[in-house]
């Protein structure tokens, strides 16, 4: 498996803020820095009334699909090296992956 690409739903072992190995968990690709260093925002099924979270549904990918409608999560970003991820399970589509970061923007306002 290549490097993936931004836009891209990822699945790997989620660290936890305490820096426990967590579960597998999805998360959407937000930014492919230089190297092997990725910039990923988690992605839950638990809905969240934080301002941030941004819905997550099959018709928001062109291509797979998670299992159950989702969040992303746009205040939780985190950077991992490539080699962590487990697979890929879609990308979404350029206007929700714009909505994400627009959110992540605000983060930094």
């Amino acid at each position: 498996m290549g490097k993936p690409v931004v836009g891209e739903v990822v699945v790997l072992h989620f660290p936890q803020t305490n820096l426990d190995t967590g579960k597998r968990r999805p998360a959407l690709v937000v930014a492919d820095l230089v190297g092997a260093d990725l910039i990923l925002c988690q992605i839950t099924s638990q809905a969240r009334s934080d301002g941030y979270s941004v819905a997550l549904a099959p018709a928001d990918f062109e291509r797979g699909r998670l299992v159950v409608d989702s969040f992303v999560r746009p205040n939780r970003l985190f950077t991992v090296e490539a080699s962590v991820v487990l697979y890929t399970a879609g990308k979404v589509k350029g206007s929700k992956l714009l909505e994400v970061k627009a959110k992540i923007r605000q983060l930094f306002a």
